[in-house]
């Protein structure tokens, strides 16, 4: 059974209602059949649910279809993306470990790694996404009293410079030393491509993203090992980082329509993207599936489509991206992404503002740079707002200087 028919057949189990559709679960705990029963659930000797910030049958069947997706054994759904980043880190590394880490991330990410993990003593090493092999081992073993990798974090494609990271490169330098491997998959989805199979050992995803796929709830998931899962586990009962029945309920069934949408996203972002690469007023167009993209053959080898991303870059720093903000009449301003609605965002004055300048500039984060969300809207509309903001915010900018 293929797995578009699973995302949509994969349920909690039925009532003694027989309902179609899946209940809301809207309920803080779960009352015990007897005392013995209660003593069971509580020492893991019988399975079922308990409180919900445990386990809950809505939030039990969107584990189970993104583990399914992602061809992973177990995971634990949270309430954010980024809590599902923290839970992952925090349950399985400890003081004195070090993470070796991509240097092309998501700001926050970026702050945990540097400003939370720091404090407990667990130290940190970038490399840059394009890195060659060699230079990852040396990352990746003990040198000069730094301590060997305990684990490897990355985004690939990376936010917002749609870097990529070899997985396959990775996979086998997995095979030789010991560290865990833990890759944010959000702007893929399992759809374009599912890290567990090149050897990662964590997939990990911002279920508001294109999980939700019209901008409605907040969610995250961590899937993988079930091994790995089981520390990850206990750090998330213990400190409550929840997804609540209802957003799990709505993201369950988003991922119903995870594969239409997605194709969708990918089909008008790449049309879009060869619009702005051919458009002389677009000093700089990014898209994985560009043959103009530095790492479009690694792309095309490990995803099945470019993704939903792209990003531009405008001359004229902030003032030509307010004039081309001005402009547009379809997208929205906002800093979030994966929507039904296009979004666009200017990254060095919203998502990675709080990054330093030098960290910036390595990330290639320029004031000129601006992120597209590509949505479903029809695609002849999208390439003609585009254009004609480029075209007017070109020429605001022409008339300043002049």
């Amino acid at each position: 059974m293929k797995k578009q028919t699973k995302a949509i057949r994969t349920q909690a189990k039925k009532s003694q209602n027989r309902e179609h559709s899946v209940p809301l679960y809207l309920t803080s705990s779960f009352a015990f059949d007897s005392a013995e029963q209660g003593k069971a659930l509580f020492d893991e000797t019988e399975e079922g649910n308990i409180y919900s910030r445990f386990s809950n049958p809505n939030v039990t069947e969107f584990v189970d279809k993104v583990c399914m997706l992602e061809n992973a054994e177990e995971g634990i759904a949270t309430g954010t993306g980024m809590a599902a980043v923290f839970a992952s880190m925090a349950g399985l590394l400890k003081s004195g470990d070090h993470i070796v880490a991509c240097r092309a991330l998501f700001g926050s990410a970026h702050q945990i790694i540097t400003q939370i993990l720091s404090k407990w003593g667990i130290t940190h090493t970038y490399v840059d996404a394009t890195a060659t092999e060699a230079d990852w081992e040396a990352a990746i073993q003990p040198n000069n009293g730094k301590p060997a990798a305990r684990m490897v974090y990355l985004e690939t494609p990376s936010n917002p410079g749609l870097e990529l990271v070899d997985l396959e490169m990775l996979g086998r330098l997995k095979q030789k030393y010991e560290f865990i491997l833990s890759v944010d998959n959000c702007f893929a989805t399992p759809i374009l491509q599912t890290p567990i199979d090149y050897g990662a050992d964590l997939s990990i995803h911002s279920a508001t993203k294109l999980m939700d796929g019209q901008g409605r709830v907040l969610g995250g998931i961590v899937v993988g090992r079930a091994d790995l899962m089981q520390p990850i586990r206990f750090f998330a009962r213990h400190t409550g980082p929840s997804l609540s029945p209802f957003n799990a309920w709505v993201l369950s069934k988003s991922l119903e329509t995870l594969e239409l949408r997605v194709e969708r996203h990918c089909s008008n972002a790449m049309k879009l993207a060869e619009a702005l690469d051919a458009h002389p007023d677009v000093a700089k167009t990014l898209y994985p599936f560009l043959p103009s993209h530095p790492q479009y053959e690694l792309a095309k080898r490990q995803m099945k489509a470019g993704g939903s991303i792209i990003t531009i870059e405008l001359e004229g720093g902030f003032e030509r991206v307010k004039a081309f903000f001005d402009a547009l009449t379809i997208p929205t301003l906002s800093s979030n992404l994966g929507d039904s609605r296009t979004i666009v965002t200017n990254p060095n004055t919203t998502t990675h503002a709080k990054l330093k300048p030098d960290e910036k500039a390595a990330l290639g984060i320029t004031p000129g740079l601006i992120r597209i969300s590509v949505g479903l809207e029809a695609v002849e509309d999208l390439i003609a707002d585009f254009t004609q903001a480029v075209e007017k915010s070109a020429e605001v900018v022409k008339e300043k200087v002049a």
